[in-house]
């Protein structure tokens, strides 16, 4: 299941989507798009992105490239909503089988060992990551998608403590999942050894929180 979604997210950048193009040559050129957007991004960073390389790579005219992404941060955008509708897709799938406190340590741990197992395989990712940070727009984004996750994480928890406080479930499940983020992303910087050990020290932390909540 991991190298299957390990795949999935890696192919998930070369596809497409600021317009829904009706015609396959329109939507074959704006997979090509993405495709070389998501290269250059590998090779050089998102603040080195250019939308004049990205066109001449495609093989295409800037007012073309235009037409489909009118400007760098829409580019950015499109990739981050496709890395984030496929872990969205994940955390869904795991959440929702969660049937009692056993079922929610497990779902937890498996999700954030595949996330950090995925950003090690798709350094592309970190890019993207490190590109939204610059703009505005883009944080909403990144901050909607973690209120999005924390309350799959919290509906599972309100399931297997149903006499939480709902408030109170929904703000730890958004500070929780806010802050494995942001774990994950501080662990691929630094070497294997010491960002797994990031990451299991967080899995820790955040474990006593979720299975031990404060009840009324």
């Amino acid at each position: 299941m991991r190298k299957k979604t390990l795949e999935t997210l890696e192919q998930s950048a070369a596809q497409a989507v600021r317009r829904n193009p009706t015609q396959q040559r329109s939507r074959e050129r704006q997979e090509r798009i993405l495709t070389v957007a998501t290269q250059l991004i590998a090779d050089k960073g998102c603040d080195q992105l250019k939308m004049s390389e990205i066109a001449e790579h495609s093989g295409i005219s800037i007012g073309s490239l235009y037409q489909y992404f009118p400007d760098k941060s829409s580019v950015i955008r499109t990739l981050a909503e496709r890395y984030n509708a496929e872990s969205r897709r994940c955390i869904t799938q795991a959440m929702e089988a969660v049937e009692d406190a056993q079922g929610l340590q497990v779902a937890y741990v498996q999700l954030l060992d595949l996330y950090y197992e995925i950003v090690m395989a798709t350094p592309v990712m970190r890019d993207i990551w490190s590109g939204m940070q610059a703009d505005k727009q883009l944080l909403r984004l990144e901050l909607e998608e973690s209120r999005v996750a924390g309350a799959l994480l919290a509906q599972a928890m309100h399931r297997v403590y149903p006499d939480i406080d709902e408030q109170q479930v929904q703000a730890s499940a958004f500070l929780i999942w806010h802050l494995g983020e942001a774990t994950i992303r501080l662990a691929v910087t630094c070497a294997p050894e010491e960002g797994r050990a990031l990451v299991e020290a967080f899995k820790r932390m955040s474990l006593r929180q979720i299975m031990e909540p404060v009840l009324d």
